[in-house]
């Protein structure tokens, strides 16, 4: 089953398909393993091979990701509260769903009138040291935790992020000092440079985070001042969310990862 995984984890970084030796490769698989287990996975319909010999990912998995959120009652549940929010602020704004010490991108709503919708983006883990939805939910565990967190994924770098993404746990605890201080994560020049967001946990009293609203757009045009001016909406669509959350499995706050994952 690791192995099906590294598969389908290569391969959907590669939209446009890859060849043989490119995957054995990378994998550090044999050619000739390499090429059974792609004949088992393209059995299952998990994978297909082009007219010019590359080998992809089908959509069964996209259709079973889809088929899962929608059962779960998650975009249901949170389209109202991310379309007022991304009204109000007149900004991109995203949910990301908290899986033991992961956080994935999973909806979003852009400006009055757009909904809420599946993106090319969504789906991405984030890294937790430069992104706010990160810093939103280290700031509602102990520093310890948050370093250990951050530690085992790894600092991002900021030629890769924004230039004031934190590089030490020194910069890391300053930052969540801060955030708590204001009640909810703000950063500039951190996930990517020229872009200002914001974020709140969803968390309801005495349980854990299962969630994080963001709200972000270019440092330009979402000032620190529109930031701290749309403080108390984004906190209060993360309370919101948070009471009626319950009623998505993904959203049940527990002492195991949302979908299962221990906390470690």
């Amino acid at each position: 089953m690791r192995r099906r995984w590294e598969y389908w984890s290569f391969l959907a970084t590669k939209p446009e398909g890859a060849d043989l030796v490119s995957i054995a490769t990378e994998l550090n698989q044999s050619r000739s393993g390499c090429h059974r287990t792609l004949l088992e996975l393209i059995g299952y319909g998990y994978v297909r091979q082009t007219q010019r010999g590359e080998y992809g990912l089908t959509t069964k998995l996209a259709a079973m990701g889809l088929s899962y959120f929608s059962k779960s009652g998650l975009v249901d549940i949170a389209q109202p509260l991310l379309q007022r929010l991304a009204g109000v602020t007149d900004e991109l704004v995203r949910l990301a769903i908290i899986d033991g010490t992961r956080l994935t991108l999973v909806a979003k709503a852009q400006g009055a009138n757009s909904g809420v919708l599946y993106g090319p983006d969504m789906g991405i883990e984030l890294r937790l040291s430069c992104s706010a939805a990160g810093h939103a939910w280290l700031m509602t565990r102990t520093d310890e935790e948050a370093v250990e967190a951050v530690s085992r994924q790894g600092f991002g770098d900021p030629q890769h992020y924004g230039p004031r993404a934190p590089t030490t746990v020194k910069a890391l605890l300053k930052m969540l000092t801060e955030h708590r201080a204001r009640g909810f994560a703000m950063i500039r020049n951190v996930y990517a440079p020229g872009m200002s967001s914001m974020a709140a946990a969803v968390q309801r009293r005495g349980e854990e985070a299962t969630a994080a609203i963001v709200v972000a757009g270019p440092s330009i045009r979402f000032t620190e001042d529109l930031m701290m001016k749309h403080g108390q909406d984004l906190l209060r669509a993360a309370s919101e969310l948070a009471l009626i959350g319950s009623a998505s499995p993904l959203l049940k706050a527990r002492n195991l990862g949302t979908w299962g994952n221990v906390f470690e």
